[in-house]
Formats: C-alpha cells, structure tokens, sequence
C-alpha cells in the first residue's frame, strides 16, 4: 500500500515555527488514529502528538506540550503538526503514523510510517 508523505521540515532558529504536513490521500490502510513521532541522531522513536479521527481527541509527549499542535483535515486527508518555539533538542526526524483504535497516552502499535521530513533547530 501507499506510504504516508511528509513535508515541510526544514532548518530554522530556537524559537521559530515549522509546520509538518502528512498527505495521506494515496494511503489505503486505516486512519483512525494519526500520530507523529520523531527520531534523533542515536536515539530511539518517540511520540510526539496523535489524534483521534474526528480530531476532538489529542496526546502529546510532555516535552512538547504547550509548544506543538496536531491536527488533520480529513477532507483533503491531510495531518498537520504545528511546531512553535522550537529549541534544538527538537531536532530529529519526523514521522507519521496510523493506528487502528485510539487510547490516550500510549504510543504503541502504530505503523506503516512515512519517509520522515528533517527538522534541524539551531541556537
């Protein structure tokens, strides 16, 4: 099946905003669930944020509480993460990703994950 597409990485300064976008209008599997995650150099994947489908339901990884926000667009089957004041611990990798039910503050069980889209924070 066709994979998930990320966009909108990119290379900016502590403090600035980034917006990830997750295109999955060719993705044949299930959505109900959307997540991003990250990877760091020598690090594992972690999750950073996921939704319900209706989007009335989120998570976020503590660490980017209050500073990042998910969302989708199922019309256009389209995940966003809004990236505000970014520090460069924020730097990684970033994936999405899907799951078939929703349960609050758990990270297991998604997959089928996209290419990733580079974040590169600088001081």
């Amino acid at each position: 099946q066709v994979q998930l597409v990320e966009s909108g990485g990119g290379s900016v300064l502590a403090g600035g905003s980034l917006r990830l976008s997750c295109d999955a209008s060719g993705y044949t599997g299930s959505t109900y669930c959307m997540a991003w995650f990250r990877q760091a150099p020598g690090k594992e994947r972690e999750g950073v944020a996921a939704i319900s489908y209706k989007g009335d339901l989120s998570y976020y990884a503590d660490s980017v509480k209050g500073r990042f926000t998910i969302s989708r667009d199922n019309a256009k089957s389209l995940l966003y993460l809004q990236m505000n004041s970014l520090k460069p611990d924020d730097t990684a990798m970033y994936y999405c990703a899907t799951r078939q039910w929703y349960t609050p503050h758990t990270w297991h069980g998604f997959g089928d994950w996209g290419q990733g889209t580079q974040v590169t924070v600088s001081s």
